[in-house]
């Protein structure tokens, strides 16, 4: 029994020492541990501690601003403006009706927007609400000077664009707006956010990119409700400005090309064909843009949402419309280069054509008499090209040569939106319409009728393939986009887009028969100016609708004879049958080529031209 007694005691021992021994190892354990966790890791952990309890601000970058191509003066650049917000937890919820009572009135926006934007269930937050944009200074420093009345209420600088008098370059420029969560599903991995500001339309939109830079962020630390308890200890991201851009607008041109167009819906492009350069882009109606910041900034947006004039439509690259008669310089090409009528053939012009059991009318009614190709084209004879048409070329070839000249395409202007309008083909009106091409619809596409539908910009190029010869460099606007490190001008390298391999034997018969259209045909009256020679072409298109007027369009270059190809320009002046009709698309053009070759402005041509088509002179 003693000696069971003693191995019992000795088992007592172990059983004591081994707890004893683990007890030991786990408080060491959890000392170590701590160890780790206060000596070892605790730069790690203060520094997380701290991430906890910072809050980001993101910091606008300044927006690049846009030039013309003078590169002075901007068109476009950023005014001084704040945001007001309103923190309403920093103060008793009896007093935050009053308060919003006095910003409002301050603010002089309605009450009921107020409390819309601070309901009572945000009356606990302590994250600032945005109550208004574009808050002038005047109205900052009184709320600065009265700040006793107006606890919680913060301000932040939110610079604006400031649109200097754009007038018809509002299509061109475009403008900017709050980003929307359709734009952000698309933009999010470009580094846009909740609060980016984004280009809705014209440069501003196709730039935006390079035009916005990027934001910068501001750290601050804060208590466990969102309160503002310090600075932060992260270092602040400053924000890079974006980069300006300098367009191929000239400004002088611009207004004359805008004044000489006046309230008419249409549209005037003038373009550098040596380069593709655009030196005027007119749309009217146009808008203001500046309009979008003030109060009434969304009955203003709803307003011309809805206006049936189309306002915000840029009717240079955005609308189009069958070619009329200016058509006939395609076709003319086309019978030159492929040969399949001599030129100098007659044909005799009664004034009327049967083809199946439809008459086609010519354009003069009692008939051109005897007329060959450049006859033809200077007095625009529908018979001739009626016939050409249909008995010689055929519609393949005039699709063709359609899109040869850039017809049925888009151009790729470095502007949203562009359409391509339509080349008709068989295949396209029995897929299309489930009907098949008629020797009628030949007639009608000769003459620039029927279903082709053309761009004025496409017009624009389709001249400039006349005036280079064959060649078409890609329209555009920017000149190039300044570096913001050096200040330079990284300009933009003319692109070809197209190169015929029509001879220039043709192209210079093009380019007489063009040149008759003004000494000796349907222009003759009405392009006055001595100031150049210029050669162009006349168009009245119908859209088919009844009760409306015809669609005036001209299209020219010059000088005719100007050997420097850099010193042409192409001038297209398309005005809509909405319009009373009164021709004014030559007579437009004609006030636009002398005020550029005599440098004059809009006034000076009036004066010096007076013309017999604008009554008052």
């Amino acid at each position: 029994m003693s000696d069971q007694g003693q191995f019992s005691s000795e088992g007592k021992k172990l059983r004591i020492v081994f707890t004893g021994i683990v007890i030991s190892l786990v408080f060491l354990a959890y000392l170590g541990q701590l160890f780790v966790m206060q000596v070892v890791n605790t730069g790690k952990f203060s520094q997380d501690a701290t991430s906890f309890s910072q809050r980001s601000v993101s910091v606008p970058a300044k927006r690049g601003e846009i030039f013309d191509r003078s590169h002075k003066a901007p068109l476009v650049l950023n005014s001084d403006s704040f945001q007001v917000n309103f923190n309403p937890a920093e103060i008793s919820k009896e007093m935050i009706p009053l308060i919003l009572s006095r910003l409002a009135v301050l603010l002089k926006i309605p009450f009921t927007e107020v409390e819309k934007r601070v309901p009572t269930n945000l009356y606990t937050s302590y994250q600032a609400i945005e109550l208004k944009k574009a808050v002038d200074y005047g109205t900052v420093r009184k709320i600065a000077e009265n700040l006793s009345d107006f606890a919680g209420v913060t301000w932040e600088s939110n610079p604006i664009r400031n649109y200097r008098d754009i007038g018809s370059l509002a299509h061109v420029v475009g403008y900017v707006g709050n980003i929307t969560q359709d734009e952000l599903q698309v933009l999010y991995n470009q580094g846009y956010g909740l609060r980016s500001v984004v280009g809705k339309s014209g440069i501003e939109k196709r730039f935006d990119l390079v035009l916005r830079g990027k934001e910068g962020t501001r750290f601050r630390t804060v208590d466990v409700n969102g309160r503002n308890v310090g600075t932060s200890v992260k270092e602040e991201i400053i924000p890079e400005s974006g980069k300006d851009i300098v367009l191929t607008i000239n400004q002088d041109i611009q207004l004359l090309a805008e004044k000489s167009l006046g309230k008419r819906m249409g549209s005037v492009v003038v373009l550098q064909p040596s380069t593709g350069e655009v030196l005027a882009m007119v749309s009217y109606p146009y808008f203001d843009p500046n309009k979008f910041y003030t109060d009434e900034a969304n009955q203003e947006y709803l307003r011309l949402q809805t206006d049936v004039t189309f306002p915000f439509l840029n009717r240079t690259i955005q609308s189009t419309y069958p070619p009329g008669s200016t058509f006939k310089v395609i076709m003319t090409t086309a019978i030159l280069s492929d040969k399949v009528l001599d030129p100098n053939r007659t044909f005799v012009c009664t004034g009327t054509v049967e083809v199946g059991d439809r008459i086609f009318k010519c354009n003069k009614l009692t008939g051109h008499g005897v007329v060959n190709l450049s006859r033809a084209l200077a007095q625009s004879c529908n018979i001739y090209y009626y016939t050409a048409g249909l008995e010689y070329l055929g519609i393949d070839r005039i699709d063709d040569y359609s899109k040869r000249f850039g017809l049925g395409q888009i151009t790729g202007i470095d502007l949203p939106g562009e359409i391509a309008g339509l080349v008709p083909t068989p295949k396209w009106k029995e897929r299309s319409l489930n009907y098949p091409w008629l020797g009628g619809d030949t007639v009608n596409t000769s003459i620039g009728q029927g279903y082709l539908q053309v761009s004025p910009i496409q017009m624009a190029n389709a001249v400039a393939m006349v005036s280079n010869s064959g060649k078409v460099f890609r329209p555009h606007l920017v000149k190039g986009i300044v570096d913001s490190v050096t200040g330079e001008l990284q300009e933009s390298v003319p692109e070809v887009l197209y190169e015929s391999t029509v001879t220039p034997e043709v192209w210079t018969q093009v380019q007489n028969d063009m040149r008759g259209v003004i000494s000796e045909g349907t222009a003759a009256v009405v392009i006055t100016t001595k100031s150049v020679k210029i050669a162009g072409k006349t168009g009245t298109a119908e859209d088919g609708s009844k009760g409306s007027s015809n669609h005036s369009w001209f299209v020219a270059y010059g000088p005719w004879d100007e050997p420097d190809l850099s010193k042409r320009i192409v001038v297209v002046v398309q005005v809509e049958k909405s319009n009373t009709w009164e021709w004014w698309a030559p007579k437009a053009a004609d006030l636009i080529f002398h005020g550029i070759f005599s440098n004059q402005t809009y006034e000076q041509v009036i004066q010096e031209l007076r013309p017999w088509y604008m009554s008052g002179l």
